[in-house]
């Protein structure tokens, strides 16, 4: 294990029983499966091809594609011939594509599908690039071709002298995240970062070489990256579901033992199944709602006593087991991350045998921190510190890491490395966070978007915000009110639930704009305010709340890929509406 690298995660898979099914991926309607060793052999291949085509150590290739199994096949090739992956969203903005190819000097690139070969090569002119390769038939080179190509020209020999010479601290890849300037930053990974994160967190839930997890999130982002590698690690088969919008399906069909998500996901799967309990009739509605009220008062260890207990245990025959259909009926436990997960989500998934281990983690730490196991889950936390890392609290409360899992540091940015780094080798977080009975981590909130209001007190939005994400009223929330007297806030209703609402009351609105407007609409989700302001401080409360008609989207660049809240973006796009809510001073 000295100089164990990522691509020996990919040849220890013949210690496992052979698979027809290491990866899978929907093509035409039906999956298309690689066994253990068309998938080892497709990477070699695609390894003697690059040699073939003068890829060298250290050249960068980027990478532009949803989730495939070709990504892999990619991914372990510039693992194999020590060059240096940089992927990519699909739906990065042509300035971003162009600072990145420009940044990396990025030699050759990867894209899925003709869109992206166009998008990619509209912002390539007068760059380093040389060839770019598509998943797909279209224009430029084939990847088929180039897996042709390798398999009629072996480099056998080649291949196991460039990965003799390969160490565990070598730069493995490129991952690119907002910058603070405006430009993204190049967070430089290691192999030896992913294999300590690998190492570190394969011990906190069960695996056998049978399971299959089903894979959505983006491959190119940290997160599903790491745990696809924690998969293989295990010999769990990887499916890649078709869409965000195929998930439900894909549960069903590929009956996953686990997956990893972000709590927004979570809270739509719960929506959904709320909604479809609020269509009941009859004695069917009384024991869903009967069911989920229990699950809501869920706590660990009985505390609830024998009687609550017997009831939890008839409403999983009654009600939960079909939560767990809809999943696939398979799941062992699911991953939450990205973001804080409302702990009520948790309570309820958990009171349905179906467990959420929420972790936290940052791309600069390969990506996890700490994180809840299956034996041990603390809800309201994101768990113990995970084995080999360290982690301080700084005064103001800042979370601060040491480990092997901290990146290498930023690409061509030693300044901006210095600043995240310091001497002592402690990577700042930039999150606030807190020990509960001194060993599970609990995060508080971003450092930079504690705001504090005109009267001097410090307030922690996403605390707020995930205590009225509480309520099945309210879709989307964003804490405002900094420099101001008081915090408020813009809310998305949750439409769907508030037009079933209406509808109760007699209320006609049809349009997202005239339900927001209605003067018993607006009542209600004050009602809901002021439930989540009653556990707040006085200085914390939400004043004043205005409603938005349209939900934020990544589309529209108000959330990011992982779905968590562009704030300056939203509250630049909403100017008029803060403006109701702070008047200029000479006009009050």
């Amino acid at each position: 294990m000295e100089n164990f690298r990522l691509f020996d995660l990919l040849h220890n898979l013949k210690k496992f029983p052979l698979k027809d099914d290491a990866l899978a991926a929907k093509e035409n309607g039906s999956w298309h499966k690689y066994s253990t060793l068309e998938y080892i052999d497709t990477v070699n291949y695609l390894s003697y091809a690059f040699i073939n085509i003068g890829i060298q150590p250290g050249d960068k290739i980027g990478l532009i594609a949803n989730n495939r199994p070709e990504w892999n096949f990619v991914d372990f090739a510039c693992q194999q011939t020590g060059a240096v992956s940089a992927p990519l969203y699909p739906t990065i903005s042509d300035n971003d594509l162009k600072y990145v190819i420009k940044d990396a000097g990025i030699k050759y690139f990867f894209v899925a599908n003709e869109a992206l070969y166009n998008k990619v090569k509209a912002c390539s002119e007068g760059s380093s690039i040389q060839e770019i390769y598509s998943f797909s038939k279209g224009p430029g080179q084939n990847l088929e071709h180039l897996i042709a190509n390798g398999k009629a020209h072996p480099q056998e020999k080649k291949l196991e002298e460039i990965k003799a010479g390969i160490k565990n601290t070598d730069l493995a890849t490129l991952i690119y995240t907002s910058g603070t300037t405006g430009n993204p930053k190049g967070v430089m990974l290691s192999h030896k970062n992913f294999i300590s994160n690998v190492i570190a967190t394969q011990c906190l839930s069960p695996f056998e070489h049978h399971w299959r997890a089903l894979s959505f999130l983006p491959l190119n982002h940290v997160y599903e990256r790491m745990l696809c590698y924690l998969y293989l690690t295990n010999c769990v088969s990887v499916y890649y579901a078709e869409s965000l919008e195929t998930i439900g399906d894909n549960l069903k069909e590929v009956k996953p033992e686990m997956f990893v998500t972000v709590p927004r996901l979570l809270e739509k799967v719960y929506e959904k199944i709320v909604a479809t309990g609020s269509k009941l009739t009859g004695l069917k509605k009384t024991l869903f709602f009967w069911a989920l009220k229990l699950g809501l008062r869920y706590e660990q260890g009985g505390v609830n006593g024998w009687w609550y207990e017997l009831q939890l245990k008839l409403a999983n025959k009654l009600i939960f087991s079909k939560w767990r259909a809809a999943l696939g009926g398979n799941v062992v436990n699911i991953v939450s991350g990205g973001a804080a997960l409302q702990p009520r989500l948790a309570r309820v998934f958990l009171a349905a045998q179906i467990k959420v281990l929420e972790g936290y983690g940052l791309t600069e730490t390969s990506p996890v921190i700490a994180v809840n196991s299956f034996d041990c889950i603390r809800i309201g936390t994101v768990g113990r510190v995970i084995d080999k890392v360290q982690v301080k609290l700084a005064e103001d409360g800042e979370i601060y890491v040491k480990g092997d899992n901290v990146m290498m540091g930023y690409y061509k940015q030693p300044e901006l490395t210095k600043e995240a780094i310091d001497a002592e080798g402690w990577f700042h977080t930039g999150d606030i966070g807190m020990f509960e009975e001194g060993k599970y981590l609990k995060i508080v909130d971003r450092k930079k978007e504690i705001f504090k209001t005109s009267g001097g007190k410090y307030v922690t939005p996403q605390l707020i915000e995930n205590k009225l994400k509480e309520s099945r009223f309210i879709e989307q929330v964003m804490v405002i009110g900094e420099n101001e007297k008081f915090p408020s806030a813009f809310i998305v209703p949750a439409f769907a639930t508030v037009k079933e609402w209406c509808l109760k009351q007699n209320i006609n609105c049809t349009t997202n704009e005239e339900i927001i407007q209605h003067p018993e609409v607006k009542k209600l989700i004050m009602q809901e305010v002021e439930k989540a302001n009653e556990g707040l401080a006085q200085y914390e409360k939400i004043k004043r709340a205005e409603l938005l008609p349209n939900e934020w989207s990544v589309d529209k660049g108000e959330l990011t890929p992982k779905l968590s809240l562009k704030r300056k973006v939203i509250l630049a796009a909403n100017q008029q509406v803060y403006l109701k809510i702070y008047p200029p001073s000479e006009l009050i």
